[in-house]
């Protein structure tokens, strides 16, 4: 089982009508808990789950995709909203209606056994950003890497983060307790102007990470391991539709792919620094695959085990 903690919002998507807008499923959280159902991973989602329309729609498409509830909170505050431009070529563009909402309000019982029966943990984006809920997570995690694999992904959202500098200590934090960390190159030019992906991959695998893997757009991805280990895979020809849940559908497969070779669990860590090259090269061209059959298709719907190996 691996424990997807952080938000499960609204993404209100441009319809295939101009001037019309759809409501969708999403938030980078829920986004990789369904991505990791779909691949037949036993996928847990910690979520603050409304009990308004929205949240009960939520809810019901998280249950729908086989995602385990069993912690998820019934919470009594209103769902969150992201609002989504798409530009001609694809690439999303996010604004948010998050204030008082109930994503953000997580408190230490509500956590309570959440991650005692985990191989790993998977958070980021907003969750880990959004005060009073962010630091309950960031304990949390601290507090699970003791027995699980922690995955990160910053999955930078400078609307609502603030200033990039301010944002930078708390990611390196959370490299300090993170063993598997996914970061687009989006996210770096905006934590690090100027700074090249390769210098950012050697910096980030000294602060605690056994595996880093920085995604490219449509040049792939390149990433490393603590052991000294440097690789790439390639990006693959896509139809972009929309990059809409693309670098989650990316996190749900690579973390499938260290399931499935038997990488996660605090107990494997040793090996996890040291896969073997061929190994993390094939798991880095599912993650690849995954993210591109994302990118083919509207909004966050990320591939099945079977549309996966049919690549």
């Amino acid at each position: 089982m691996i424990a997807v903690a952080g938000e499960a919002l609204v993404d209100v998507v441009p319809a295939p009508a101009d001037g019309y807008f759809e409501f969708a499923p999403g938030g980078s959280p829920a986004n990789v808990a369904v991505g990791l159902s779909r691949l037949g991973v036993p996928a847990r989602m910690l979520a603050r789950l409304g009990t308004d329309l929205l949240g009960r729609r939520l809810r019901a498409h998280l249950q729908d995709n086989g995602v385990d509830l069993t912690h998820a909170v019934e919470a009594t505050e209103p769902s969150s909203l992201a609002i989504v431009e798409v530009s001609a070529d694809g690439v999303a563009d996010y604004d948010f209606r998050i204030d008082g909402t109930a994503d953000w309000q997580w408190t230490a019982a509500e956590l309570t056994g959440a991650f005692d029966d985990v191989v790993a943990v998977h958070s980021g984006s907003l969750a880990l950003t959004q005060e009073p809920g962010a630091s309950v997570l960031r304990a949390a995690l601290a507090k699970a890497a003791a027995t699980a694999t922690i995955s990160y992904d910053p999955n930078a959202r400078p609307r609502l983060m603030g200033d990039a500098a301010g944002v930078l200590p708390g990611v390196y934090e959370l490299l300090g307790v993170s063993d598997v960390v996914k970061v687009s190159d989006e996210d770096l030019r905006w934590l690090l102007p100027g700074t090249p992906p390769g210098e950012v991959l050697d910096d980030w695998l000294t602060r605690g990470p056994a595996l880093v893997a920085i995604t490219l757009g449509g040049d792939g991805v390149l990433a490393g391991t603590s052991a000294g280990l440097r690789t790439t895979a390639p990006g693959r020809a896509v139809d972009v539709v929309d990059t809409v849940g693309a670098g989650d559908s990316f996190s749900a497969a690579l973390l499938a792919g260290l399931a499935g070779r038997g990488l996660l669990g605090a107990a494997r860590r040793a090996a996890l620094r040291e896969v073997e090259p061929l190994v993390l090269d094939e798991i880095l061209e599912e993650a690849v695959t995954a993210s591109s059959i994302t990118c083919s298709r509207r909004g966050a719907q990320p591939p099945t085990r079977s549309e996966l190996d049919r690549g």
